[in-house]
């Protein structure tokens, strides 16, 4: 320590303000840069990690858990430039004051780094909001570089952290612990082992390890974009962010609660790829269970710990409070939770931080049921579901095994029909078809959701008529199309204030009848749970008793369709009052199931749903369950094509099905599809020009009668290879004539030999709104523009962003071809100056190359706007690039230095030489250089 101090002191003539506290000083000192540090507080803060000899044992012990966090924090403090900083309090929300006392303190860097500490974004656990908001800042290199110093500095394997967890803890709070984990674990077990893909087949029976497959997974920037997560083990490192609630979110069927078990798979048996293993508790809780659950302890009490637990309620509270503990809660099924309305719930004060606002959370839900109490600071994870490679995997995996052939049949019936592809996306539909295709003969030619489930629900009642015979089966066949009560029980549960999916099984005896109850469990579409007795009167012992709910919520809504198909044209008034109360996007299927069970009732509730806004598609998605009015449902779809059909960035994830699906069926029958336009929902096309993505996660395939695409990217550059790409997917489909872009800038160029011949042949269109006069040659590979640019060319603040891309693309043309322009004039559009110098950022977020036969440029900012030093610096760096450029206006602004005082132009960054400069004579401000 006393050789730092002293080449600290060595270091101080040295000292750089702009880089605020420490010098990271490159030294091979075994091997390695060591950090040489030149503020007394920085080494304040390296010696608070080193434990003194002379210093008691019990709170050392304490500190040293992570010795080396201090000099992670010294190296961390070097990279800090003004920039970063001032982008990362943005990006963390810092208060305004505080930003600006952090940007003008001597140490800047180091009081950055503290108040980083302070707030969570770093800790000797987990700097992974930090690397989050690094790379979203495009600060790539940084992220790297501050990781492998944190791996290097303060880095312990997790089993020394156990042990120093149980040192913190009483011997009997340590031990009451590890007794509270194993029987959560044996807990857990129970429900992570018996999978059922198949219900009605119970001698089939999984660990959710043996079936899980990854499906499409992504979560939401900061900016709200979806971007695509590799793996489920990025929940709480990549997408986690700052924040300690994560949502799932997901369509019916789409693996939300199979996702949720394999995480508590990975806790129980320490899988240690998976960060699901590092929590030392972690807390499974289903809350459709959760009626009349008053709190978390009484949650844990009657749903996770064994009848005979040797854990006593008081000593969970006290692990659940102890903030060195590490504990995960998972909230499964927030849209399923009977409770949700109640104000004030326990669950609802976890997730606003009125209570345990140390633990983690995960809560899964559908997309239509986020819960109201989250704030800015939740991280959004989507699941977007089965591809083609997840299904085949799952068929490999948990159906044929090695069976080739059985393979490739099963794959080929996934794709048969167009509804069939988008059915089986949903993970849940999709396992149980594979299985049962693979049981069954003749299962592949589905037309419907509805023909989907009526085989389905065939398949559960023939498997259980198959093991008896005589009076018995002919019993079990009239049960199978008899069940109005059960049909009732499920409406009433669906449309009520508050949903209930669980009910008391000596209730549904009553209701049903025993035979009738015990066939429908037999089968499996109902399933026996045992929980606590919440009603025992006076006496304290312990009493449970059996819950009932179905399989899936899946099955709840078909009988509930039952239901409504029968009331649709008996009792109006009740079916009215359906309509108003239940949105179709809450519960689609009971809507879609309805029109496929009575055919006589779909034009009633068609004529409803088309009242509700885009109830137009959501009507086509409804009338496809009618096999026997095909005619109508294709003049319905004709008649939507004929006009421009939207997807747009803000509709839902089912309205971006319901469209695609509406375009699929078109394109299938051959009907023209005038035009589509992509408003701010495009993402990308694949590797392989097979579809394009949506930012819903929804696929986009060629439509050959497609006419005109129109793509809409809010204030976005569009690269080379996304060109390319689109192009690629133009291509394939056969008669569009028009592709134009809005919004957003293309290249100047692209390779002629990267562009697909059939769009020269047939002479597509690429144009440019709203500007019809800048165009993509598609012969050429390059962008036109067929008019004369104006003296000065003005991108002001209040353009629409399509002017502003249309202008910028002007000046990127003429200055490829050398074309001398006047002057560039921005009226308050400027925004800052990108790291490398050679682009000016706009206030829209699009970026002004630099542009070589500019002669005049003009920045006029809002009135007395301070010019910050790395800004000026930037600004010059640009007019560098910018080789004919004679003069630079700034205009109502503050610059960074006296006007007597001169500029050093040696020390711009990126400056080539002062006399290059000299030569060229530049004017800044009337001043000479």
């Amino acid at each position: 320590m006393r050789q730092l101090v002293q080449n600290s002191d060595e270091l101080e003539d040295r000292k750089d303000p702009g880089l605020g506290v420490a010098l990271f000083v490159a030294e091979e000192r075994k091997g390695r840069s060591i950090p040489r540090v030149r503020s007394p507080v920085l080494l304040l803060i390296m010696a608070s990690n080193v434990i003194h000899p002379s210093a008691g044992t019990q709170e050392p012990r304490k500190q040293s858990i992570f010795p080396g966090f201090g000099r992670f924090k010294v190296a961390l403090s070097a990279v800090l430039t003004i920039k970063v900083i001032s982008e990362l309090a943005v990006m963390f929300g810092y208060p305004i004051a505080l930003v600006d006392e952090i940007r003008n303190a001597t140490d800047g860097a180091l009081m950055m780094v503290m108040s980083m500490e302070e707030r969570g974004q770093i800790d000797p656990t987990n700097i992974s909001p930090l690397l989050t908001a690094l790379e979203e800042m495009g600060c790539h290199g940084t992220a790297r570089q501050v990781k492998g110093w944190f791996d290097e500095y303060v880095f312990i394997d997790e089993a020394t952290q156990a042990e120093v967890l149980k040192y913190q803890l009483s011997p009997e709070l340590s031990e009451k612990m590890d007794s509270f984990i194993r029987e959560l674990k044996q807990t857990c077990h129970t429900l992570y082992d018996k999978i059922q893909p198949i219900p009605y087949i119970k001698e089939k029976m999984y660990s959710v390890d043996k079936v899980f497959i990854e499906v499409g997974i992504e979560y939401c920037d900061r900016q709200g974009r979806w971007k695509t997560l590799s793996s489920y083990h990025g929940i709480f490192s990549v997408a986690k962010g700052d924040s300690r609630i994560q949502v799932i979110e997901g369509d019916p069927g789409y693996g939300k609660s199979t996702l949720a078990l394999q995480l508590v798979y990975d806790w129980c048996n320490g899988v240690s790829a998976s960060p699901f293993c590092k929590p030392d508790i972690m807390i499974f809780l289903n809350l459709r269970q959760l009626r009349g659950t008053t709190s978390m302890l009484e949650a844990i009490e009657q749903y996770l710990l064994p009848r005979d637990s040797s854990v006593e309620r008081r000593d969970v509270e006290k692990l659940l409070n102890n903030k060195d503990i590490r504990i995960l809660v998972i909230f499964d099924a927030y849209d399923e939770y009977p409770d949700q309305h109640i104000e004030n719930g326990f669950v609802t004060q976890i997730l606003e931080g009125k209570i345990l606002r140390h633990v983690d959370v995960i809560i899964t839900t559908r997309p239509s049921c986020i819960p109201p109490a989250f704030g800015a600071r939740v991280g959004r994870i989507r699941l977007t579901g089965f591809d083609e490679g997840a299904r085949e995997h799952y068929v490999r995996k948990a159906v044929t095994r090695d069976d080739e052939e059985e393979v490739q049949k099963i794959l080929e019936q996934f794709n048969t029909t167009p509804i069939l592809r988008d059915i089986c996306q949903a993970p849940l539909f999709s396992v149980m078809y594979a299985h049962v295709a693979h049981e069954e003969q003749g299962f592949h030619n589905v037309r419907s959701v509805t023909e989907f489930f009526v085989h389905m629900i065939r398949c559960f009642h023939i498997h259980a008529q198959n093991k008896v015979s005589g009076e018995k089966k002919k019993q079990l066949q009239r049960y199978a199309d008899r069940h109005t009560t059960l049909d009732k029980v499920a409406f009433d549960s669906l449309t009520g204030k508050n949903q209930q999916l669980l009910w008391d099984k000596e209730f549904l005896i009553k209701k049903f009848g025993a035979k009738f109850y015990g066939l429908y469990v037999d089968i499996g579409i109902l399933v026996e749970e045992e929980v606590i007795n919440k009603n025992r009167g006076a006496t304290m012992s312990i009493q449970y008793q059996t819950e009932v709910r179905f399989y899936h919520k899946l099955f709840c809504e078909w009988f509930a369709a039952c239901h409504l198909a029968k009331i649709v044209t008996s009792f109006r008034s009740l079916f009215h009052d359906f309509c108003k109360r239940v949105n179709p996007y809450d519960l689609q299927f009971v809507y879609r199931f309805a029109c496929g069970i009575n055919p006589s009732a779909a034009p009633k509730i068609l004529k409803l749903v088309r009242k509700k806004p885009d109830g137009d598609k959501f009507a086509v998605l409804c009338a496809l369950e009618q096999e026997e009015n095909t005619d109508d449902v294709l003049n319905t779809v004709c008649d939507l094509v004929s006009r421009d059909v939207h997807i747009r960035e803000n509709d839902t994830r089912l309205l971006h099905r319901t469209t695609v699906q509406l375009l699929e069926l078109a394109s299938q029958k051959e009907v023209s599809i005038k035009c589509l336009n992509l408003d701010r929902s495009f993402e990308s096309v694949d590797r392989k020009l097979t579809h394009i993505v949506l930012k819903s996660g929804v696929v986009l395939r060629p439509m050959v009668s497609l006419q005109l695409l129109i793509i809409r990217m809010e204030a976005a550059d569009v690269s080379e290879q996304e060109l390319i790409n689109i192009l690629g997917f133009v291509g394939q489909c056969g008669n569009l004539m028009e592709l134009r872009f809005n919004s957003c800038i293309l290249p100047v160029s692209i390779p002629t030999e990267r562009i697909d011949d059939s769009l020269i042949t047939r002479d597509v269109k690429v144009s440019c709104c709203p500007d019809d006069r800048l165009l993509f040659n598609i012969r050429s590979g390059k962008l036109e523009n067929t008019t004369m640019l104006p003296g000065a060319v003005w991108i002001q603040n209040s353009d629409t962003v399509a002017s502003q891309a249309s202008r910028i693309m002007q000046l990127m043309v003429a200055s490829a071809d050398n074309i001398p322009m006047t002057e560039v004039v921005l009226n308050e559009s400027f925004s800052s100056v990108d790291s490398d110098g050679l682009s000016l950022v706009l206030q829209s977020g699009f970026c002004l190359p630099r542009l070589p036969s500019l002669q005049r440029l003009t920045i006029f900012t809002k009135h007395s706007r301070e010019v910050t030093v790395d800004e000026w610096t930037g600004i010059l760096s640009y007019a560098k690039h910018c080789q004919l450029l004679e003069v630079l206006f700034m205009g109502y602004c503050l610059l960074p230095w006296m006007d007597s005082q001169p500029i050093d132009l040696d020390n711009v960054e990126g400056m080539v030489s002062k006399r290059v400069w000299e030569q060229r004579n530049m004017c800044v401000n009337g001043l000479t250089y």
